[in-house]
């Protein structure tokens, strides 16, 4: 069997890069041929398409207007939605109409939950019969011991996430800025492109204003995540909406207590005051990090419950066999379909 995984902006280094290059890697230790490609990168006609046994697109939007752009016809194709689908798209009166086409036509679509599946289907429940629950794997174990501090040792919050408006980076250097007043040996470290060129500039000058304690060191490549981890005391996310974040799932595999906005996607892996802190204000993201700062025995726990939920539900091994099993119904329901 061979599937292409077709991604928008592959090259670069966001969250749904992450997540193709795991489960490309995962497949091909499977023994299934796999290639990647950039749907929003890619100038000429690909005659690789008509090789491949099945597509795998990554956004349902984007994937359909790379459909309409290739000479080939595209047929044989499954659909992970991302939560920009299902937290934009599908509530964007010019784009609603090409997610719902796209679904339609596929031979499966894969949500990461249960919360996003029920989603899906006040939108379009005649795709139910062919909508996959599949949770985000990780491929990371590399459990570590929270850090301990004295007083004025720094102590560092950890905010990997693409510059962009949904991703409310300046929040983040608002609310640890107060926390500072009391707690100066506050330091936040941001990884990640520049995706937004005016929210880049508005990040790039809070980061100048307060370069004392914070840092921005843009991408890092993912292999040198793990050293960063490794430093960290606590990941923070603080999305406005966000699918399953790779690296909210890599943050707890590693056993580092993560503290993440109230959203539909941070919700669906992180249980508030058992897996990892859920916020929600400033005043709540203030108070669940001080709590963090000053008591170690809870970053322990935390740290510790957060591994032993990936390890139960976020299993890379067990995300790989249940894409080949959608894949091999796929493959099915399309001979059927041409017969």
């Amino acid at each position: 069997m061979k599937v292409i995984l077709a991604t928008p902006f592959y090259h670069q280094l966001r969250g749904n890069t992450i997540t193709v290059r795991r489960i490309a890697e995962g497949l091909s230790e499977a023994g299934i041929e796999t290639e990647v490609i950039s749907i929003t990168e890619q100038i000429d006609d690909l005659h690789s398409l008509k090789d491949a046994d099945l597509i795998h697109g990554f956004n349902a939007y984007r994937f359909y207007q790379f459909m309409k752009t290739v000479s080939t016809p595209i047929t044989n194709y499954t659909i992970t939605l991302t939560g920009t689908d299902l937290n934009h798209d599908l509530q964007n009166i010019d784009r609603k109409q090409d997610v719902i086409t796209c679904l339609n036509e596929s031979l499966a679509v894969h949500v990461f939950d249960e919360k996003a599946k029920e989603h899906v289907l006040e939108v379009l429940p005649e795709v139910e019969s062919k909508l996959y629950v599949i949770a985000q794997g990780t491929s990371t174990s590399n459990k570590r011991a929270p850090l301990q501090h004295n007083q004025q040792d720094p102590f560092t919050f950890l905010l990997p996430a693409g510059i962009r408006k949904v991703k409310n980076v300046p929040f983040a250097i608002e609310a640890l800025k107060q926390l500072r007043q009391t707690h100066p040996q506050v330091h936040l470290k941001l990884v990640g492109p520049i995706i937004e060129s005016e929210e880049g500039k508005i990040v790039q000058q809070l980061v100048s204003e307060n370069k004392v304690w914070v840092t921005y060191d843009g991408v890092i490549p993912h292999t040198e995540m793990q050293s960063l981890y490794a430093n960290a005391d606590v990941v923070i996310n603080t999305s406005h909406s966000e699918g399953q974040s790779s690296a909210v799932l890599e943050a707890m595999s590693h056993g580092l207590p993560v503290l993440v906005s109230s959203n539909k996607g941070n919700r669906s892996i992180v249980t508030h005051d058992r897996t990892g802190f859920v916020y929600d204000g400033m005043e709540n993201f203030q108070n669940l990090a001080r709590s963090l700062m000053e008591d170690f025995s809870l970053r322990q726990e935390l740290g510790q419950n957060a591994v032993d939920y990936i390890e139960n539900y976020h299993s890379a091994n067990s995300e790989i066999k249940a894409m080949i099993r959608m894949y091999e119904k796929s493959l099915t329901l399309n001979t059927l379909g041409g017969e």
